[in-house]
C-alpha cells in the first residue's frame, strides 16, 4: 500500500492525499509536478527511474488507511543531478 507522503521531497510543497500535482517513482519518492518537470527533468534523483502521477486514495478509506505524516525533505543538488 502506498504511503501517500505529505510533501515534495525537493521543495517541501504540501501534497495532500487528493493532490493531482503529486508524482511518485517506483520507490514512492514523492515530488510535485513542477519539480519533476523543471528541476528533475523526469528522472528520480534517488533511483534514476521515471515518475507517474500518484493515485488518489479514496476519501472513504482514509480512516482505515491513513496517509503518512512522515516528511522527507532532501532538496536536490541540481548540478550533481544534471550530470
Amino acid at each position: 500500500m502506498l504511503e501517500i507522503r505529505p510533501t515534495c521531497e525537493n521543495c517541501n510543497k504540501e501534497l495532500p492525499y487528493d493532490s493531482k500535482e503529486a508524482m511518485i517513482c517506483t520507490f514512492e519518492c514523492t515530488y510535485c509536478c513542477d519539480c519533476v518537470e523543471n528541476i528533475l527533468k523526469e528522472v528520480c534523483p534517488n533511483c534514476g527511474g521515471g515518475f507517474t502521477q500518484r493515485p488518489i486514495r479514496p476519501k472513504n478509506l482514509l480512516e482505515k488507511y491513513p496517509v503518512s505524516k512522515h516528511i522527507v525533505f532532501k532538496p536536490v543538488d541540481v548540478i550533481k543531478h544534471n550530470k
